[in-house]
């Protein structure tokens, strides 16, 4: 994308700057859309978490052993070619996003915040339940994003490692009709873990 940019031109654009625009255009889009606030950090979060979410689960389409392999050979054992397959690497990204949440409340809405807690949603007279209710909306939010990501990327695995059991000679058909499905599995996933980003971020900046 640096490169895209510093060779940028107002002519016909090449193919690295055309792809490169398209994906800021529809991340921008995407962001303008949900996001409410005004914030300049929100956009580029969001074009960060797509990108790098989408290049941690393509690496799925590499052969199942490749990789690890490789790696065995130079003292890296139990790799995973997959990050996102990984809870560690799903949970380390939804709760760095939930770090934000809590900063933006904390930021945009002040004192607020605290009122908003105690008095939402059924008055301050049963501030136990309104706090009750907050916490689990807020700890319920690291939880979506990282088990969808993980569970979705794990289970796509599975099915790679289920087809590589297969002979050579009859993995070729199931193996290539489930990489092209999974190309939509892989991008709808990053674009899901984007936009409940913005969403979250958005409600954050939002009164209750």
């Amino acid at each position: 994308m640096r490169l895209a940019a510093r060779k940028a031109t107002t002519g016909v654009p090449g193919k690295l700057q055309n792809l490169v625009e398209i994906v800021v255009e529809f991340v921008g889009k995407s962001v303008t859309d949900t996001f409410h606030g005004t914030s300049k950090v929100i956009a580029p979060l969001a074009l960060t978490i797509f990108v790098w979410v989408f290049l941690m689960n393509v690496m799925d389409l590499l052969p199942i052993d490749l990789v690890p392999r490789a790696l065995e050979y130079v003292g890296f054992t139990h790799f995973k070619s997959v990050p996102t397959a990984d809870p560690n690497m799903a949970f380390a990204m939804s709760l760095s996003v939930f770090a934000l949440i809590i900063f933006y409340n904390i930021k945009i809405k002040g004192w607020h915040l605290g009122k908003e807690i105690l008095t939402k949603p059924f008055g301050p007279w049963l501030f136990p339940l309104n706090i009750f209710f907050r916490l689990v909306e807020e700890f319920v939010k690291p939880l979506s994003l990282a088990l969808r990501l993980f569970g979705n990327m794990f289970a796509g695995e599975l099915v790679f490692i289920l087809i590589a059991l297969l002979p050579w000679w009859a993995q070729w058909l199931p193996g290539g009709i489930w990489s092209v499905f999974h190309i939509l599995i892989i991008t709808l996933q990053a674009f899901i873990f984007m936009m409940l980003t913005i969403v979250y971020l958005s409600m954050a900046h939002e009164t209750h």
